[in-house]
């Protein structure tokens, strides 16, 4: 007697490249927080040293952001029932990073330890350091354009 158990959902071919998003956006937001303490420290003190320091981190977090809701997501991926889920999980990670900025500018704002032109650039220095990241990942992935495919079978002739 043999049980029907259902085979597992594949792992979409995606998640290993959004892993290494992640691994590799956060070497980047270290490095962002090292040479932006530094140069902030020599600029503009201790308070250009917490500003680097908090821009890194807003950058590191909005990146897992895009790329853990991304991760979530997939698991969905595949099943047609489920494609709102899919889809309501990325959006709801893009409204939560866009909700999360509003609140740190207001929050931030006129902070007596914050240097806005070190914070500005930190956070700049990641978003266009994680576009980079994301580049070099998809780039070296070698991903075929029509991954997780499956086709229908061949017609027979009879």
């Amino acid at each position: 007697m043999t049980s029907a158990t259902p085979s597992p959902t594949p792992e979409p071919t995606s998640v290993p490249i959004f892993r290494k998003i992640l691994i590799y956006g956060s070497i980047l937001s270290l490095g962002i927080a090292i040479v932006g303490a530094i140069i902030g420290g020599i600029v503009a003190g201790p308070t250009g040293v917490v500003s680097a320091l908090v821009g890194a981190l807003m950058a590191a977090v909005f990146m897992g952001i895009t790329a853990g809701s991304l991760l979530i997501a997939n698991k969905y991926a595949g099943r047609e029932s489920a494609i709102g889920a899919f889809f309501g999980i990325v959006m709801g990670g893009w409204l939560l990073k866009f909700v999360l900025f509003l609140v740190l500018v207001v929050v931030l704002k006129g902070q007596s330890w914050v240097e806005p032109g070190v914070l500005f650039l930190s956070i700049i220095a990641g978003v266009v350091g994680s576009l980079v990241v994301d580049v070099v990942v998809l780039m070296k992935s070698r991903m075929p354009y029509t991954s997780d495919v499956v086709l229908p079978p061949a017609p027979h002739d009879d």
